[in-house]
């Protein structure tokens, strides 16, 4: 499909599922099953609203206020969330990908990151986008070209829909013990605490399928409970609707993370869930930050399902 303002148009599909994902930024714009929606989608013609299906490299989340200290050396990234002071996402929501590899149900996207100020890294960074019957499976690969160790983390960016109403209508399963707690006005990583806190009379707790209702998340949670038996030990999240058809999304143990987001800023039409490597300012907590050697590759991966 040829080239629009979000980028060059990529459709593949099999079993029911068709997803369209655009260059820039290696974006998921749209994937559906069996003619319906699985993520918010959005127009190949318009600039893509915010990190809307996104690929997040090289950290997913914020960086706080840009800052933070690698190999000895104060970096200043950007501030790509003004409102808050933060750099926000990575750098990648923007370069166009080209493809090294197409076919029906597959295709490979690549760009690379080049040094910069806030990031004197250089590394290769490719997209694999793939459908089959289990749904839509994308897996990020990132190898540091560059002469020094990189901090290095990822994680997409889809807007999960149920089905018809908002992100109050659907119901959510979430096997996370931990939340990471936030301070309010600016979202700054501050400690992680039960799932099942008090937190005026809410609860992020979700381990048993619960109805959204008015709950407002913008919030990264852990203590996954991984399937032993599932590949590679995985673990599931699913939203559904009243009558039991949605959308569920799994990863792997090499995504320790999670943000769950209720897009209150934008209608909650759609609920984020982001697999992430990291949490959010990892490049000045440490925790479970990847350093990437020179030459060294990280591999992370996540499904899209329907219910």
């Amino acid at each position: 499909m040829g080239n629009a303002l979000s980028g060059y148009q990529h459709e593949i599909g099999a079993h029911g599922y068709v997803a369209v994902i655009a260059s820039v930024g290696a974006s998921l714009r749209s994937l559906t099953y069996e003619g319906r929606d699985l993520v918010v989608p959005f127009e190949a013609e318009e600039v893509r609203p915010a990190y809307r299906g996104v690929t997040l490299v090289p950290w997913p989340n914020r960086v706080v206020d840009g800052r933070y200290r690698f190999g000895g050396v104060d970096e200043q990234l950007p501030l790509t969330e003004p409102e808050r002071g933060h750099a926000l996402h990575g750098l990648a929501a923007w370069l166009d990908f080209e493809p090294v590899h197409r076919e029906s149900a597959r295709v490979v996207l690549a760009a690379t990151i080049e040094a910069q100020a806030g990031y004197p890294h250089r590394l290769a960074v490719e997209v694999e986008f793939r459908v089959d019957a289990g749904g839509l499976h994308t897996t990020v690969t990132a190898k540091n070209i560059g002469p020094d160790a990189a901090p290095y983390g990822t994680g997409p960016h889809p807007y999960l829909v149920a089905g018809g109403g908002s992100v109050d209508d659907w119901t959510l399963t979430l096997p996370a013990a931990e939340v990471l707690e936030v301070t309010p006005d600016r979202l700054i990583p501050t400690a992680t605490a039960a799932v099942d806190a008090p937190r005026d009379g809410d609860s992020f707790d979700f381990r048993m399928p619960r109805r959204i209702g008015a709950t407002e998340i913008d919030h990264a949670f852990t203590g996954l409970a991984y399937d032993a038996e599932g590949p590679d030990g995985a673990v599931q999240a699913t939203l559904t609707d009243a009558d039991g058809r949605g959308v569920g999304m799994g990863w792997r143990r090499e995504c320790p993370w999670v943000q769950i987001h209720t897009a209150d800023g934008s209608g909650r039409t759609g609920l984020a869930v982001e697999p992430m490597t990291c949490p959010p300012d990892a490049f000045n907590s440490g925790v479970d930050l990847i350093v990437l050697e020179p030459g060294d590759s990280s591999s992370a991966r996540w499904t899209i399902f329907g219910i």
